[in-house]
């Protein structure tokens, strides 16, 4: 999911990428300070990720990384920066902007002669594009030959009625507030309710016979935008986020993206906790002011706060415009909450929820660990929860010292 902070209004654009009904849950200038890793003596498995503003100098809470893209097979290759690295999606989505002429060198997807295209959908808007095949290298890690998004191909400019029906899209710079969007969640595939025998697609992917002409259709999982991660030769069980605590707004923090659980020395489980989710939502359980969100709590670099409750329940007033959408408290409120997984390990979460027009007033930070909004029946840990945390993501199927994925670690 993801939450963006526009020009200080709360834009709420999560991004639901087929989230509780598919089986799971979001090259401009080089603003983030990311790159690549494996060099400089930086194991290969490693990559720099990092908070700031964004390439649009607005984003609040966004975390950023480098990823090449080439054309399959070829040395024909991209380096996209200021990509959002979003623990609740799954599968790589890089505008066609940001690709230049990389974008036309990509082969689409076929089935039966037409041209696979997917409406991702977001809470507040889509993105629209086909689905292109491609080499992906993250750090030192490669996956060879999946299946990306290319958001905002101008060769599909009409977006169908059953697509824009979830939103307006959201194909460019401005209006996703980054590059693109790296999904590097618990799962491999990004709707296995579109896949062949099933009845949910839900409108997320089209066979276009031409630009205009699109309808609804199945696609096989193998087919379908893939986790990136799980696609690598080696260091493909997980992933592991480090990033350090942050105590008050700053500018900008600088972390690292490891991939692999058990795989080096670098990635070992040590005494993190291990919390199973449901294999079929990708939730776990969170219980917060005698309120308990059973099997729908998630965490989520992806979203820019923490979200919970509606005012009236949380007993936090919420902030009038631009700040609308986040809360205003009079006082900084330090709270408790208790995760449960699905393995029943438990433990109480302390965070603070500070007011958000005050937290925005200061216009040179884009990070803010104090972070809160509304969210009626759900419980997102957005990415303050991250600060601070060696936060483990295990990806479903994957064998790892902590058992097998998917799983969340802390």
């Amino acid at each position: 999911m993801r939450f963006v902070r526009l020009q200080f209004t709360a834009m709420v654009c999560a991004a639901l990428i087929c989230f509780s009904g598919c089986g799971g849950a979001s090259s401009g200038s080089n603003k983030s300070g990311s790159g690549s890793g494996g060099s400089g003596g930086s194991p290969t498995n490693t990559v720099a990720i990092s908070v700031n503003a964004g390439p649009t100098g607005n984003y609040a809470n966004g975390l950023f990384a480098t990823v090449t893209v080439c054309a399959s097979g070829t040395s024909n290759c991209q380096a996209i920066n200021d990509v959002l690295v979003d623990t609740g999606s799954f599968g790589l989505r890089i505008l066609s902007s940001a690709l230049n002429s990389l974008s036309s060198a990509l082969s689409n997807e076929t089935a039966n002669g037409n041209t696979i295209v997917e409406c991702a959908q977001f809470s507040d808007g889509i993105t629209w594009g086909p689905v292109a095949i491609a080499d992906v290298k993250i750090g030192g890690e490669a996956a060879s030959a999946i299946p990306v998004q290319v958001i905002g191909s101008p060769s599909f400019s009409s977006v169908p009625s059953g697509c824009s029906s979830a939103g307006s899209p959201e194909d460019n710079q401005s209006s996703l507030g980054t590059n693109g969007i790296l999904g590097i969640g618990n799962f491999v595939q990004d709707c296995p309710a579109c896949a062949p025998g099933t009845t949910k697609n839900g409108n997320f992917y089209y066979a276009c016979s031409g630009p205009s002409s699109c309808s609804v259709t199945t696609v096989s999982l193998a087919d379908q935008v893939q986790n990136p991660v799980a696609a690598f030769s080696t260091d493909n069980n997980g992933v592991v986020l480090e990033l350090p605590a942050a105590t008050s707004s700053t500018t900008s923090l600088s972390g690292s993206m490891i991939f692999g659980i058990g795989t080096q020395s670098n990635n070992a489980l040590g005494s993190a906790k291990v919390y199973t989710i449901n294999p079929s939502t990708g939730n776990f359980s969170t219980t917060f002011n005698s309120h308990t969100y059973s099997d729908s709590s998630f965490l989520d670099t992806g979203s820019n706060a923490y979200f919970f409750l509606d005012s009236a329940e949380a007993g936090l007033p919420t902030c009038p415009s631009p700040a609308n959408g986040f809360y205003c408290p009079s006082s900084p409120a330090n709270l408790t909450a208790t995760n449960t997984g699905a393995n029943n390990a438990s433990a109480s979460i302390p965070f603070t929820v500070d007011n958000a027009e005050t937290l925005f007033s200061n216009v040179n930070a884009a990070v803010f660990p104090t972070l809160g909004g509304p969210l009626s029946g759900l419980f997102d840990w957005g990415l303050p929860f991250f600060y601070g945390r060696n936060v483990y993501v295990a990806i479903a199927g994957a064998s790892t010292p902590g058992g097998t994925g998917p799983y969340w670690a802390y």
